[in-house]
C-alpha cells in the first residue's frame, strides 16, 4: 500500500492525511514489557509472532526482530478472514522465500488454531528430542489478536489435557540446574510443550506516518476523520469502488430473494422468539447499509472527472464522498466537522468488520526482506 502515490508521494505523506504527524497512541510502559520479553526469550524454545494479516509488515516490531530471528519462530498472520485471500498466499510465499515459517490464521477458529499448534509441534519435534519440557511464547504488537489466540489455545489445551485445569505450570530453565515455574498451557506430550498463558506485548515500530496510519486504520479510536481520509484515498487510488459495480448488481438479485426468505422465516416464529426476529432484521439492515455505502463510493468515483494523481483533486473527491456518505448514513448537519466525525466513525466500523471487503494494506513490493 505504501507504493500507492500521487506524483511519487506516498498516501501517508499527502497533506490532507499527514497533518498531525506520526500517529502513536501506545502507552510508554510497553518499553518495560519489551525488557521482560527479552528475559523470557532466554527460556523460550519457539516464538509465535502474531501479526495482523492486513498489515503483515507494519504490524511487526522492528526493534526485536534481531532477537526473534535467532529463535525458532512461526509468524502467524491473524485475522485472515479480513485479508484478501488472493493476495495472502503471495505474502506467505514471500515469507517462505526467506526461510521463515508463516501461516495465516483466525484466532477465533479452533480448527485454524489447531493447524497452528500442529505446525508448532512439527517445528519443535523435528529439531528437539532430548528436552523433557519445551516452552512456546506468543508475542506481538497491540490489537493483532494475541489474547484471542491465547484463549483458543487454552480451550484446546483443556480438551487435550483436562487435568491441567487444576494445574497449568511448567518447570523450565535456560541452563541445566537453573529452573523456574512458569504458567502455561500444555498442548503436547513427549516432549511436553507448553504455551505461556500471558502474551508478550510489543510496542509497534512506527518509523513513518504511513505505518502509523495503517496500524491506526486497523484498530484505533485516534483521529477518525484523518483515518477516513486515508482509507478513502487508498480505496480511490486502487479504484476499488469501480469493482463493486458488478458485485452490487449480483447482490441486488440475491438480496431481494434472501430478504423475503428471512422475513418469512422470522415471522413464523416471531411470537416465541423475538430475539431471532431482531437479529434477522439487523442483519438485513447492515447488508443494505453496506450496499448503499459501496454504491455511494462507486457513483462518486465513476463520475469523478479529475486526476487521481493530483493530490488536490483527490482531496476534493474525498470531500465530496464524505458529504455523499452523510446522506447514506442519514447524518444531519450538512458539511460540518461534527457530521464528518460521525461519518468517519461509521465508515471505519464497516471497514474494520470486513463489510467493505477484504484488504491487505501493505504492499508486497515493500517485502524485499521481511526480517532484519
Amino acid at each position: 500500500m505504501g507504493r500507492l502515490s500521487t506524483l511519487g508521494k506516498r498516501v501517508g505523506d499527502m497533506s490532507f492525511v499527514a497533518g498531525g504527524g506520526v500517529i502513536n497512541w501506545f502507552p510508554g510502559h510497553m518499553a518495560a514489557g519489551a525488557r521482560a520479553i527479552r528475559d523470557r526469550l532466554k527460556l523460550t524454545d519457539l516464538v509465535i509472532e502474531v501479526r495482523d494479516a492486513r498489515i503483515p509488515l507494519s504490524s511487526a516490531n522492528e526493534d526485536l526482530q534481531h532477537l526473534l530471528v535467532r529463535k525458532r519462530r512461526i509468524v502467524a498472520l491473524n485475522k485472515k478472514d479480513l485479508a484478501n485471500p488472493n493476495v495472502m498466499h503471495h505474502w506467505i510465499g514471500r515469507f517462505e522465500l526467506f526461510k521463515q515459517d508463516c501461516i495465516s490464521i483466525n484466532a477465533h477458529s479452533k480448527s485454524s488454531v489447531n493447524q497452528l499448534l500442529s505446525l508448532v509441534e512439527l517445528k519443535l519435534r523435528e529439531v528437539i528430542s532430548r528436552e523433557p519440557t519445551l516452552l512456546v511464547m506468543v508475542v506481538g504488537v497491540p490489537n493483532v489478536g494475541k489474547s484471542a489466540l491465547i484463549n483458543s489455545i487454552s480451550q484446546i489445551a483443556s480438551t487435550r489435557f483436562p487435568a491441567q485445569e487444576k494445574s497449568k505450570r511448567a518447570t523450565v530453565g535456560p541452563f541445566p540446574g537453573v529452573t523456574q515455574d512458569i504458567a502455561g498451557f500444555k498442548i503436547a506430550n513427549q516432549p511436553s510443550i507448553y504455551v505461556l498463558d500471558t502474551p508478550g506485548v510489543l510496542a509497534p515500530s512506527i518509523p513513518d506516518i504511513e505505518t502509523g496510519l495503517k496500524l491506526a486504520l486497523t484498530d484505533s479510536v485516534a483521529g477518525e476523520v484523518r483515518l477516513a481520509h486515508y482509507l478513502l484515498a487508498v480505496l480511490n487510488l486502487r479504484r476499488t469502488p469501480l469493482h463493486w459495480d458488478r458485485l452490487l448488481k449480483e447482490r441486488a438479485i440475491e438480496s431481494a430473494n434472501e430478504t423475503v426468505r428471512t422475513v418469512e422465516n422470522v415471522l413464523k416464529d416471531s411470537i416465541p422468539n423475538r430475539r431471532n426476529r431482531k437479529n434477522a432484521y439487523e442483519a438485513v439492515y447492515i447488508e443494505d447499509l453496506v450496499k448503499s455505502v459501496q454504491k455511494t463510493l462507486y457513483i462518486t468515483l465513476s463520475e469523478f472527472e479529475g486526476n487521481l494523481e493530483e493530490e488536490n483533486e483527490l482531496e476534493s473527491l474525498i470531500h465530496k464522498q464524505l458529504i455523499a456518505l452523510q446522506k447514506t448514513f442519514r447524518i444531519p448537519h450538512f458539511d460540518s466537522d461534527e457530521a464528518f466525525i460521525k461519518v468517519s466513525k461509521k465508515l471505519l466500523i464497516l471497514f474494520r468488520a470486513g463489510k467493505l471487503g477484504t484488504f491487505i494494506l501493505d504492499d508486497l513490493s515493500d517485502a524485499s526482506k521481511p526480517f532484519s
